[in-house]
């Protein structure tokens, strides 16, 4: 995922700067749990997920799923596909095989499909392999958490930011404090940055239970009637 503008927000409202990096599934926990991160964006399913008891988790959007296949498979005439299209094809698991660069390799060679999220699949995109929206199938949603315990107003002022609100929002800590008073109190020396930590999940990490987040998909072409018009591919590779 790519919180790049959440990360400008907060900079221009804090005057100082703010240290991300990409954390592999296995790890992206870890940092939280051993104060290397102050928060971390992770992947979750949009059902079944269990937050862990020592964390806050809030959900910010859905993700649609698409499916990869090799250049030359039948979905690739299609603008996107359900579940029940992809009957009879072999549906492969990224985590199966070493990881998303990895399964992409597999995937390109013919032997199978992955469904995945539509960001990861941009990050590994290959000349090779194409990726169609499908439908039908259970999504990830990309959640922000921190520690329960940390009590940090950079950490406050960044959960207020992804979620929306303004910086005139009175439920800010830069509007409490005040932008002089909490520039002083927070970084010292005016003239010398100092960074804080988040870490964005890369690829899926945790299991627990979100709301239901909404994000935009791509509206259909509208044949006979006002009904999408859609074929739908073989029920393999034909």
């Amino acid at each position: 995922m790519t919180p790049g503008k959440w990360i400008s927000r907060w900079s221009e409202r804090r005057q100082r700067g703010l240290e991300a990096e990409q954390v592999g599934e296995a790890d992206i926990l870890v940092r939280l749990e051993n104060g290397s991160a102050d928060l971390v964006f992770i992947r979750i399913p949009e059902e079944g997920f269990e937050r862990p008891e020592d964390l806050h988790a809030i959900p910010l959007y859905r993700e649609q799923p698409v499916v990869a296949a090799p250049k030359d498979h039948p979905v690739a005439a299609f603008e996107d596909v359900v579940l029940a299209d992809l009957a009879g094809e072999n549906l492969m698991d990224a985590a199966e095989l070493g990881g998303v660069a990895m399964g992409l390799e597999v995937v390109a060679s013919g032997a199978g499909l992955l469904i995945l999220p539509m960001p990861v699949a941009r990050l590994h995109s290959r000349r090779d392999v194409i990726s169609r929206p499908v439908h039908d199938v259970e999504g990830t949603c990309i959640a922000v958490a921190w520690r329960q315990d940390a009590e940090d107003t950079d950490i406050e002022e960044f959960i207020g930011i992804v979620r929306g609100r303004t910086a005139n929002s009175s439920r800010q800590p830069s509007v409490q404090a005040g932008p002089s008073k909490d520039r002083k109190a927070k970084s010292g020396n005016p003239g010398q940055a100092q960074p804080g930590k988040t870490q964005a999940g890369q690829s899926q990490a945790g299991r627990g239970k979100a709301a239901r987040g909404k994000a935009p998909h791509n509206k259909p072409n509208k044949g006979a009637g006002g009904k999408p018009a859609r074929r739908r591919p073989g029920k393999g590779r034909g």
